[in-house]
């Protein structure tokens, strides 16, 4: 037997996991670890910081949030979880409260769009964890409605995501505010630079944890792409709906694309929802109810507020737009094939926007071919001079053409990049 199939049968006993959290874990139907949570919360538990490098939809919410439950239930200690999104903090605290409801665990979520009262209410009876976006933590800190002095334990969840966002001076500035003797723990799909300088900045010796190279994409996600001229994608977007009938994620780039794109699902006869800057925090939590409900089959989100969409069962992941970067990309079509799950990612690209694909290619460390499209829909696509393909093992590009730009025909537009 080998040592999966092992830590399989004994679920997540073996892990240091105190009793009463086990019990939790077991009523509501956790079997067994995902690999981060198998490697993270050992070292948590014994109190150590952790770098933990994986894709979303892995388990990272439980890797972090058993460890900090079963120390901050043992005594008078505090713990702060901080997020890019409102949506994810709403979902991180109901995880971490299931788990440790029945402990008494108090748990309190400060986010932005939502009035401020209540929450300063919440935070006099010193709950256990506090869960909130930037922003607003550090409006609190301000207004001194919180201190963070008997907080020794905090978790920087979708670290890449907020550093996109701009929400680094925040960041330091909650760090700042926090005891020098502390548990640190930083979560992120992808580890650029300025991350990791973070981490050296900040955290003791942080022992790194790495699900999958940064970078590659979520495992069972099968990946398609095709070459449509904008004016065509609605006619396209049409054509795959009929074909997969179940539950659909559709990202635009920018707010007034997705709004527009949802009426043009619904114009279709299907029930369709958006979540967008411009949509209220009740709308936007409406929107991804109805989603898990099964009360709209598709959701069409952009990349800053689909950091909150933590949905299983997803089975299509279609990107009308492409993403901004190729780390958008890997969070993109990470919101697919979660829990080992399968799924399918399916991607627009113009003619115009082949340096993107091959950006997102070098990422992925994959080439993404196009596909034929559907019967009863043809695009006339100027062929131009061959496109050099990349050969990893030959350690540079074969082939004639232009090294950046290459062919516009839809047979080489996916030739592999560096």
């Amino acid at each position: 037997m080998n040592a999966n199939s092992s830590q399989a049968q004994q679920g997540f006993y073996g892990l240091g996991i105190a009793p009463g959290i086990l019990e939790s874990l077991t009523q509501l139907k956790f079997t067994a670890p995902t690999p981060i949570q198998e490697k993270t919360i050992p070292l948590a538990i014994e109190g150590k910081d952790v770098v933990g490098i994986a894709q979303t939809g892995t388990g990272k919410t439980l890797a972090f949030g058993i460890p900090m439950i079963q120390r901050l239930l043992q005594g008078k200690e505090q713990g702060i979880v901080v997020l890019p999104t409102r949506e994810l903090a709403l979902q991180v605290e109901e995880s971490l409260r299931k788990i440790g409801a029945k402990r008494g665990l108090r748990t309190v979520v400060l986010i932005g769009g939502t009035s401020i009262v209540p929450q300063k209410r919440a935070l006099s009876s010193r709950p256990h964890i506090v869960v909130g976006t930037p922003g607003r933590i550090n409006d609190h800190i301000q207004q001194r409605t919180l201190s963070l002095k008997n907080f020794p334990v905090v978790v920087l969840d979708e670290a890449d995501r907020m550093f996109d966002m701009g929400f680094l001076p925040q960041i330091r500035a909650i760090l700042r505010e926090l005891p020098s003797e502390r548990q640190t723990m930083l979560f992120s799909a992808t580890m650029p630079p300025e991350i990791m300088k973070l981490a050296a900045e900040y955290m003791k010796i942080p022992v790194r944890v790495e699900i999958a190279p940064p970078g590659t994409t979520v495992e069972g996600v099968s990946q398609e792409l095709f070459v449509v001229p904008r004016d065509q994608k609605t006619t396209l977007l049409a054509k795959l709906l009929e074909t997969y009938k179940g539950p659909t994620l559709v990202f635009t780039r920018t707010k007034f694309g997705a709004k527009k794109v949802a009426k043009q699902i619904r114009d279709m006869g299907i029930r369709a929802a958006e979540i967008h800057s411009n949509r209220t925090l009740g709308q936007r939590r409406e929107a991804l109810e109805g989603f898990k409900s099964g009360r709209y089959r598709v959701l069409v989100a952009t990349d800053i507020a689909s950091r909150g969409i933590d949905v299983t069962g997803i089975e299509l992941v279609l990107n009308y737009d492409l993403p901004s970067t190729p780390e958008d990309y890997i969070h993109r079509i990470g919101r697919t094939a979660r829990a080992g799950a399968k799924g399918h990612a399916i991607t627009f690209a113009m003619v115009s926007e082949r340096r993107e694909i091959r950006m997102i290619e070098r990422a992925i460390q994959k080439t993404l071919p196009p596909s034929s499209l559907p019967e009863g829909i043809s695009f006339s696509v100027e062929p131009r001079s061959p496109q050099p393909s990349f050969s990893p093992e030959r350690g540079g590009y074969r082939g004639g053409g232009n090294r950046r730009y290459g062919s516009r025909s839809p047979r080489s537009f996916g030739a592999r990049g560096r």
